[in-house]
């Protein structure tokens, strides 16, 4: 009987493309493959590390595989282990590698396992520390081109580059990752080929997505361009403002189904924050970037990021960026207490207090419910596609274009509709 191997993921779209590579791997070397923490016998956990509590939960994934099966053997990679490798060193833990190298490091497992598939594993994995602990990769290479992924999801992810330039004052990210590399236009339309004919929509992510192609001669603009021709959603992961112009919106909306769903890194409305982040734009340059997809996309969900806590935001500071929030009107915010991550300028802040934090992060908080709903209610009588995912409680549940939560009872897993919501229910529309 073939070995079960699970791929649990922790973090950004990123690291959902890394595992779905990595399962790919396995899944083609006869193992019975699985995403998350099922049961298994041998897991595989990429962790996060872009604040303290995701890699607290990295490192709490390998002790929650323990009461799962006390006999598995347990490999780590990621951020977290790029991060800190030595916090993984436990009962139990095989291997431990950083970012880079991860479908080599798949096929390494595939191989001290043999399952019973024919897929090639022959790899480039050398161990770099002492046995059964390896050390982190080079992060400087070339892309990874990988061979392919298996589709557990009725999305397909797809990583078009790696890596990040920006190093804002709080972000580990850049030392993690390493600095920007894009993949190929060929590459990239290649793997479309293989999944056109099965998947309905591709969401394309990258660690700064924004950047891509400037290290090729080309742009995100460039990219969507070559895309044009697919017969599929196209969705895009988060974005940096200074990505937002003419040309890269005429892109977009030349694309056979773009979804009109923006994410839009802000991190902060006050422009003292800004600046101390190492953020490169201001709040008026972000409203433009807003007012710009309005122009082309009007019915267009923004969403964000804030950090709400950082060490040198004032009362002041708060008030500006909880003003500025409301003024965009997004339809949703990720809100985060600032999270301090040794190795980053911003480490060296004096942190606020935890009791003012709280208060911050309540307030915000609340706005950003405010503004979920009144996105929500605009979408009420409106004619939307919807992509259904799953089955909960009697609905299928997926996702419009603009990223609203749809319930139905009459749809299918995989199914593109047509629907028109009519009021609001649970985390979305009816």
């Amino acid at each position: 009987m073939n070995k079960r191997v699970a791929v649990f993921t922790l973090g950004c779209k990123v690291n959902l493309y890394d595992s779905d590579s990595m399962l790919e791997v396995f899944r083609r070397a006869g193992f019975e493959v699985f995403e998350g923490l099922a049961e298994a016998d041998i897991y595989v956990i990429n962790t996060c590390a872009v604040t303290a509590e995701a890699e607290k939960k990295s490192r709490q994934a390998v002790a929650r595989i323990k009461k799962i099966n006390p006999n598995a053997d347990i490999f780590v990679c990621g951020c977290a282990s790029q991060n800190n490798a030595s916090q993984f060193e436990k009962d139990g833990v095989k291997y431990i590698i950083g970012t880079d190298k991860k479908v080599d490091f798949a096929r390494k497992i595939a191989n001290e396992y043999k399952a019973s598939g024919s897929f090639d594993l022959e790899c480039n994995y050398q161990p770099v520390s002492k046995p059964g602990i390896v050390g982190c990769f080079d992060i400087s290479n070339a892309f990874e081109e990988n061979e392919g992924v298996v589709n557990l999801r009725t999305r397909h992810f797809i990583k078009v580059q790696d890596g990040c330039n920006n190093f804002c004052s709080y972000c580990l990210v850049p030392y993690l990752r390493g600095r920007c590399r894009s993949r190929s236009v060929e590459s990239i339309k290649s793997e479309l080929d293989s999944v056109q004919n099965s998947v309905k929509e591709v969401v394309i992510s990258g660690v700064n997505m924004s950047a891509y192609g400037e290290d090729i001669g080309l742009s995100l603009a460039d990219l969507l361009d070559a895309l044009k021709d697919y017969k599929m959603r196209i969705r895009l992961g988060s974005l940096e403002v200074n990505v937002v112009d003419e040309r890269f919106l005429q892109s977009a909306k030349a694309l056979y189904s773009f979804c009109d769903h923006f994410h839009l890194s802000l991190q902060s409305g006050s422009d003292a924050t800004l600046k101390k982040m190492n953020r490169k734009y201001t709040s008026s340059e972000y409203m433009s970037a807003v007012e710009l997809i309005r122009k082309h996309f009007p019915n267009a969900a923004i969403t964000t990021d804030v950090i709400v806590g950082f060490p040198t935001e004032t009362d002041e500071n708060f008030l500006e960026s909880y003003d500025f929030v409301r003024k965009v009107g997004f339809s949703d915010v990720h809100v985060f207490p600032y999270s301090p991550r040794k190795g980053t300028v911003a480490a060296n802040f004096k942190k606020i207090d935890d009791k003012l934090m709280a208060e911050r992060v309540k307030k915000m908080t609340e706005l950003k419910g405010e503004l979920i709903n009144s996105y929500l209610k605009k979408q009420i009588g409106r004619e939307l596609e919807a992509l259904f995912e799953t089955y909960e409680d009697g609905y299928w549940v997926g996702h419009t274009k603009n990223y609203v939560k749809a319930y139905s009872k009459d749809a299918a897993r995989n199914e593109l509709k047509k629907v028109v919501p009519t009021e609001l229910f649970k985390d979305g529309l009816k």
